[in-house]
């Protein structure tokens, strides 16, 4: 009979949030197994790019990672409303840099050292005595959630996926243009553009990376997101934004806003980080900065636990979490209490973009960066 392996802790899931956590748990000494269902370097639907902020949470070596991998410095946005006017915010310095994700977490995920298990999906998790029994051949003190959405370990916790939840959906396409769709795209690399839809319940972006084309809309509710999707299509074609009609498949992804759903996120043995814990900023959706910063989180609270994982152990997670993103949905003038004439309005003054919808919204330049713990 073959031997069980064994580890102090299991991660379920290899995106940003997975190998950020396993990055600082290695640091500590811990015995650490990433498994994800898929083989890296691997499609992510996401927009894609991190501000100065997660670089800073993730210390981030900008030339090395910039000498192998796309990174397209940001110094302004186009913003407005589909079918309407939009106005441009510059900035002196990199307010952000666009990467391609099937790079990033190739990249973290190598760079965490942690043990890996990928193209493996979760089939089974079992409780026995203190630890868990995974797919009936390893064995873990504490399992990680950090699969996304539809993340199995979310759903032994008690979430309801696709019931209960109002998530968003979005859909996204990425593909590296032609000489000639690049000499005809009208998007300046280091200028994203981003439009609202007419009722205010989602948003789709058009995004130059070098060569690179990001193309996509995420909305409140997948019906009918095909069609605003074609509608903001032809919108960017109409408007010269794009090199001609867009060919290519679109990818679909879903998640959860931070404060619109409750998942529960500790138990015995058990964690969620990430989309998979449901943290995504609710005026801009991205998921990124807030995966990275559950993942330090939960990192620091698992180490300070000392091997015991006991809910009542992890609970300083919980309530950091609630420190650093809030206790739930809050009115920050963000688009769901926007009425359309007054949206219209404040979305095509400069300063409201400015201050209001890129600065607050999108790059969360008013909360300092959440730095790793040292050893």
């Amino acid at each position: 009979m073959k031997a069980m392996d064994s580890c102090d802790v299991l991660i379920v899931g290899g995106g940003p949030a997975g190998s950020s956590c396993a990055w600082q748990l290695l640091r500590h000494g811990l015995d650490v197994v990433v498994m994800d269902k898929s083989d890296f370097p691997r499609d992510k639907v996401c927009a894609g790019w991190i501000t100065p902020a997660v670089i800073a949470s993730l210390n981030l070596d900008l030339d090395d990672y910039a000498s192998q991998h796309v990174l397209q410095p940001i110094t302004g946005f186009r913003t407005g409303m589909i079918d309407g006017k939009s106005v441009k915010v510059g900035y002196r310095t990199a307010v952000s840099y666009g990467i391609r994700r099937r790079e990033l977490d190739g990249y973290l995920l190598k760079r965490s050292k942690a043990r890996l298990l990928t193209g493996q999906p979760l089939k089974s998790l079992k409780r026995s005595g203190g630890s868990w029994i995974v797919n009936d051949s390893i064995s873990a003190r504490l399992v990680v959630g950090a699969g996304g959405h539809f993340c199995p370990v979310a759903r032994l916790m008690g979430a309801k996926l696709g019931a209960d939840e109002r998530a968003i959906a979005a859909k996204e396409v990425e593909f590296e243009m032609s000489p000639l769709q690049s000499d005809t795209c009208g998007v300046s690399a280091d200028t994203p553009e981003l439009y609202f839809c007419q009722d205010l319940k989602g948003y789709g972006w058009c995004f130059r990376k070098g060569n690179y084309l990001n193309v996509g809309l995420g909305r409140e509710e997948a019906h009918g997101l095909s069609e605003h999707l074609e509608n903001f299509c032809d919108f960017l074609e109409q408007q010269g934004r794009i090199p001609g009609r867009l060919t290519q498949r679109f990818h679909g992804h879903a998640y959860l806003l931070y404060g619109h759903a409750a998942r529960k996120r500790i138990d015995d043995g058990l964690m969620l980080i990430g989309d998979a814990a449901g943290l995504a900023f609710p005026q801009s959706g991205e998921g990124i900065r807030p995966a990275v910063e559950s993942a330090l989180m939960a990192a620091d609270a698992i180490v300070s636990a000392e091997g015991d994982y006991r809910r009542e152990r992890l609970m300083p997670y919980e309530r950091r979490l609630t420190q650093r993103f809030g206790r739930g949905r809050q009115a920050d003038l963000g688009p769901d209490f926007m009425r359309q004439a007054i949206a219209r309005m404040l979305l095509g003054n400069p300063w409201f973009a400015r201050h209001v919808v890129m600065d607050r919204w999108f790059l969360h330049s008013h909360q300092k960066a959440l730095l790793p713990a040292h050893l």
